[in-house]
């Protein structure tokens, strides 16, 4: 059911996926195109933060506790992002031909995700989602308590 504080948590997280992401691209090597990973990174933190977040917004919990939540909802979204473009690279390598064995294919999956997740851990990222997670878990977390 649709709720104030669900909606809040995927406007704030949405922000804060679309944001870490666009310092993801200032960071990526020049001959990577940067495609739509800060729309698709967008989506995936608004439907993290009405999944996750939103429910656990405003009740009977704390505030320290909401904004844990929001923290964990932020390292989600990383992963969830990673391994979506992960299994994205991996399809298109697939049709390429380049996997000899659907086995190699999934394993491939993996060294994308190594390879397109070390840029996530520069300071910069992390405190976006570390930072955006507390503020978004708080505002969640204010919305729940305000408009129930």
């Amino acid at each position: 059911m649709p709720t104030a504080a669900k909606l809040v948590a995927a406007i704030a997280f949405a922000i804060v996926a679309a944001l870490a992401a666009h310092l993801y691209v200032l960071a990526m090597p020049d001959g990577r195109p940067a495609g739509y990973l800060r729309e698709i990174s967008g989506l995936i933190g608004a439907f993290c933060g009405w999944m996750i977040m939103g429910p656990l917004a405003g009740g009977d919990r704390g505030r320290i506790e909401a904004m844990g939540t929001g923290v964990r909802t932020s390292l989600t979204i990383a992963i969830l992002v990673v391994l979506v473009f992960s299994i994205r690279d991996m399809l298109q390598r697939s049709m390429k031909g380049r996997y000899d064995a659907p086995m190699d294919a999934i394993l491939g999956i993996f060294e994308q995700a190594l390879e397109l997740g070390s840029p996530v851990l520069q300071a910069d990222i992390i405190g976006v989602l570390l930072l955006g997670g507390l503020m978004g878990g708080a505002i969640s977390h204010w919305a729940g308590r305000t408009w129930r």
